[in-house]
């Protein structure tokens, strides 16, 4: 799955957007993969932007967008030509878990998202309570998401725990815009684009 996209087009940096709602670890996440030190943030207003490279030379710009509930009737302005959306989770705020399942629906009911792959990050996973991926999981809604090919995987953008994998997986997610997407089988291991995934997890 992924758009088709033009010679014109390839020529440039992929675009990654990254939403999620506020505190959630975004900009953290974003200056953690840009400088691999842990930056103190504040709450973004805006954007930051950033360029990155995945382990597999993709290039990248990663759009990081601000996720107060004021902001977000903005996110449709920045998934316009968008190759692969990051959503970040705070798998330590489990009350506000409907509302991130809610802003990710509405985020992918986007015309533009169609046939767009999607990665999950169930992000502060080194905190006490945090809730491991597979318990994130099953608390999402599922009805745009199945409509995508996603993945879901842990990480710490603090301490950068999973975040390797992360740049990884997602260039191969971006790659897949060019070429087949690789099976459910390889390279991942985890929760990839089913139900019945998240269960054998």
């Amino acid at each position: 799955m992924g758009k088709l996209i033009s010679k014109d087009r390839r020529k440039r940096d992929a675009r990654v957007v990254m939403l999620g709602l506020d505190l959630a670890g975004k900009s953290t996440l974003l200056y953690k993969l840009k400088s691999g030190q842990a930056v103190e943030t504040c709450p973004t207003v805006g954007f930051n932007v950033e360029s990155l490279q995945t382990p597999c030379g993709v290039s990248f710009t990663l759009w990081d967008i601000g996720g107060q509930g004021s902001l977000r009737p903005s996110w449709p302005d920045y998934l316009e030509d968008t190759d692969t959306l990051i959503f970040v989770l705070d798998s330590t705020d489990t009350a506000r878990l409907p509302e991130a399942a809610a802003a990710l629906e509405d985020a992918l009911s986007h015309p533009g998202m169609a046939g767009i792959p999607i990665l999950l990050l169930a992000n502060k996973q080194d905190m006490p309570g945090a809730l491991a991926p597979a318990e994130l999981g099953e608390k999402l809604c599922w009805g745009q998401l199945a409509r995508h090919r996603w993945v879901l995987r842990g990480c710490s953008a603090h301490t950068g725990q999973g975040l390797q994998e992360v740049l990884a997986i997602l260039g191969l997610l971006l790659r897949g815009l060019e070429q087949s997407f690789p099976s459910q089988e390889q390279p991942f291991t985890g929760l990839v684009g089913s139900r019945q995934a998240l269960e054998q997890t």
